[in-house]
């Protein structure tokens, strides 16, 4: 008897619903508070924010060489008091969560200058942390005064919409299948914006805070579903734009900075639609390998009764069971890999795929991978 296939797996769903009237897949220059204010409630499937850090740089910083270190010093960037910081966080997270959907996320990113306080702040307002993630720099810059640790890493907060909230996207198993059949973890290893990628204007950054394609990548592609409206209020450079396009999602995104909105246009221009598989071609996941479980459980269940015997597929040899969850067969005694191997002159072997039991529920035989979940 062969083991059932899986069931089929329906395709990623395609958002068909944004209103027409939405100004989607443009990039809007304005304050983002009031964009928001003019959107209509629920209508964003994901809000994604890269908010100004705040960072309180106290002069310039200089790498050993004595070349300038282009830190984040523009204007956007600067505030007079932390009071006057979690106002303005304060504005946006509360826009924010007028117009996302009931069953959408947000995702914020910053460092130890600001995610703390916007941590505070988002539960104030109502949200409901899923996950922290560190975004871990393969590459990031060095610490030049060598007065504290080197800052490698920055950290995503995704949160839903309320605590109550039953229903939003998230594909694990997609994901668990695409990171080599392991769960995808909250540790990102991820190079920072660098190269080619990086955008840039008469030969400098065009923007100083740039995220890598590759961490909005995995936002998106996790969070959200072809057709649906990602949210960004702080457009930067356009790199969430620019996933989206390229993901098949909607967006919009607003800058109040004209020179950031016009870098994001151009960058936008140069990036073709994704083409979307139809939900006849996708196919069927692939489930994961079966989880380990100790042979033994089944013994001391009584799935398998001691004074049951298994047969090695393809032969006539048998084993006996042993308390402790060993086999015996043919002079050899321990694992049910083990003494498969030994019986079959191999170095290895699978003894859930070498191994029949008889069922008693059926009284046919099955392999022993039948009695694993999965």
């Amino acid at each position: 008897m062969t083991n059932p296939k899986p069931p089929k797996r329906p395709a990623a769903k395609i958002n068909k619903s944004t209103p027409a009237d939405l100004p989607v897949n443009q990039v809007l220059l304005g304050d983002c508070v009031e964009v928001m204010d003019s959107l209509p409630a629920k209508c964003a499937d994901l809000v994604f924010a890269d908010p100004p850090y705040n960072m309180q740089l106290g002069g310039d910083l200089w790498r050993p060489n004595m070349t300038k270190v282009d830190a984040v010093t523009d204007p956007w960037d600067k505030f007079k008091s932390f009071a006057e910081y979690d106002a303005f966080t304060r504005a946006w997270l509360t826009a924010a969560r007028r117009v996302l959907k009931d069953t959408g996320t947000l995702w914020v990113i910053g460092s130890y200058h600001n995610i703390y306080r916007m941590g505070a702040v988002l539960m104030d307002a109502g949200y409901w942390i899923l996950n922290d993630v560190a975004w871990i720099k393969a590459n990031p810059l060095p610490q030049m005064k060598g007065t504290r640790f080197c800052n490698a890493h920055e950290t995503l907060l995704w949160a839903k919409k309320s605590a109550d909230q039953k229903k939003y996207t998230f594909h694990y198993r997609e994901l668990k299948a695409g990171n080599d059949d392991k769960q995808m973890r909250s540790d990102w290893y991820i190079p920072i914006c660098s190269g080619s990628e990086r955008e840039k204007r008469d030969g400098k950054k065009a923007h100083a805070t740039q995220k890598p394609e590759a961490l909005m990548h995995r936002v998106i592609a996790a969070t959200t579903n072809p057709g649906d409206l990602v949210l960004d209020p702080f457009c930067g450079s356009g790199t969430t734009a620019a996933v989206a396009k390229r993901l098949g999602r909607n967006f919009i995104t607003v800058d109040r900075e004209e020179r950031y909105v016009e870098v994001a246009r151009h960058r936008l221009a140069d990036i073709a639609p994704a083409l979307l598989t139809s939900p006849d071609e996708s196919g069927v996941l692939l489930g994961a390998p079966k989880p380990r479980v100790p042979f033994i459980s089944f013994i001391e269940s009584g799935r398998l009764p001691l004074d049951a015997t298994l047969r090695l597929k393809g032969t006539e040899a048998r084993a006996s069971l042993h308390p402790d969850g060993t086999v015996s067969a043919g002079g050899h005694r321990g694992s049910i890999h083990k003494v498969a191997a030994a019986c079959l002159g191999l170095p290895t072997a699978n003894g859930w795929t070498c191994w029949l039991f008889r069922d008693p529920l059926t009284d046919e035989e099955q392999l022993l991978d039948a009695l694993r979940p999965g």
